[in-house]
This record gives C-alpha cells, structure tokens and sequence, in this order.
C-alpha cells in the first residue's frame, strides 16, 4: 500500500518539500527525521488493518476493506495548522499539538463493518485510542460522515521504541465519494453558486447515509436467510 512512500516524498533531494520543510521550520533535519516516523507509524497501522481484512476475508467469505490509502502533511499544511494555533514551527510543536500529521482512511463496503474494524484496530495491546469521533452518528451540519479515531502506536527504531500517533478515518464507499466532491466544494475559488451546491450536497448526503442504512440491513437479512 505505502511502498517506500517516505523515499518518495522527502528522501529525494530533487523534491521540493526538502527545501519547504528548510523555509518554514527550526530544525529542517530534526523535522525531516520527525516525518519518517509518521511514516513508519502509517505503516506500522496499515499492516494490522490488511491482517484484519485477510482473517476477516478468510472467516467470512467477505473483505471488510475495500481500499487503504495513507498520507502524511505536507510542510506547508503543517506550518500553516501551527500558525493557526498560533504556535511556533517547531517538532516539538507538532508532536505535542497535532494529532493528524499522520492519516489513514479505510473504506468499508458497510457500516457494521467500520465499528467491526474500529472496535478490533483499538482493542489490540500495543494501540491505545487516544480519541474517537463518531461522525457517521453525529454528523456534521454539512452532512460529512466518518468514523475517526486517533490512535497511539509504537515504532521501533534503533534506539528504542517511540509512540506516535495517527489520525484513522473509516467511512463507507458512498461517504467517501461524497466527502471527496465536498472536498472539491471547501478548497475551489470562485464558485458563484457555492451555497447552492452546499445545499444539494447536503441532501445527497442523507439520502446516502439512508442507502448505507437499508444495504446494510438487506445484508444482514441475507446472512440471516438459510
């Protein structure tokens, strides 16, 4: 899933965040390292979710996830969420204050399925739940739904071991198609009828969080059927 994604994003010295990262933070080496372990944090989380889904899978006949993507901020998003909080970019800043820095989102084709797989990710003894969002039971007023969790996770690195923490958000197939054209909506410019779309993406979204509802309950009877 994450295929050397750090040795892509930062390593590489032909690409700019090296330098963005030197611009906008104290300590560009200390943050650079920083960043590696958010990645290895990413992998560290995935690597239980696909074993999840492959026993699940393999009980089940079903695969709970459909799809596992990852990211980690880029520096711009980072210095910019400090300066908001009006805080200083520093490492010490965004470990203590940021809890997103590192992010996974799971797609589930069903509801059931994404406490299925909140309820085992937060259970197992090395992650400890820090926070849980229940957006899909309360949602926001623009009709986003999702489960979010920030859970804590150790890596292991040469000098021992370092917790740190990752942002997993797990919404069905049908929230995440809406929440990426709502994501579209929220950071395009000059949208004369933005207000207009808002409205209209906030139908779409209980009329799917009611489709969510009545797939899961047509497949709750049909594992119930003989």
């Amino acid at each position: 899933m994450i295929d050397n994604e750090f040795e892509k994003t930062f390593i590489r010295t032909s690409n700019p965040n090296i330098f963005k990262a030197g611009t906008l933070f104290d300590n560009p080496e200390a943050f650079h390292e920083l960043m590696m372990h958010y990645y290895c944090a990413i992998r560290e989380v995935t690597t239980k979710l696909e074993v999840l889904n492959d026993e699940l899978s393999l009980k089940s006949r079903h695969s709970p996830i459909e799809d596992i993507r990852s990211r980690v901020k880029s520096p711009e998003s980072i210095a910019e969420k400090l300066h908001k909080k009006g805080l200083e970019p520093t490492t010490a800043n965004i470990v203590r204050n940021l809890d997103d820095v590192a992010g996974i989102r799971v797609i589930c084709s069903f509801v059931d399925d994404i406490f299925d797989i909140a309820n085992m990710l937060a259970s197992q003894d090395d992650i400890t739940l820090i926070e849980s969002k229940n957006y899909i039971k309360f949602p926001k007023d623009n009709g986003y739904r999702s489960l979010h969790l920030i859970v804590e996770i150790p890596i292991f690195l040469s000098g021992g071991k370092k917790p740190m923490k990752v942002e997993v958000q797990i919404r069905t197939i049908a929230m995440d198609f809406w929440a990426s054209l709502e994501h579209q909506l929220k950071y395009k410019k000059n949208i004369s009828n933005a207000e207009e779309i808002s409205l209209e993406l906030k139908k779409c979204a209980d009329i799917i969080s009611a489709t969510d509802l009545r797939m899961q309950d047509i497949r709750n009877k049909l594992n119930n059927s003989n």
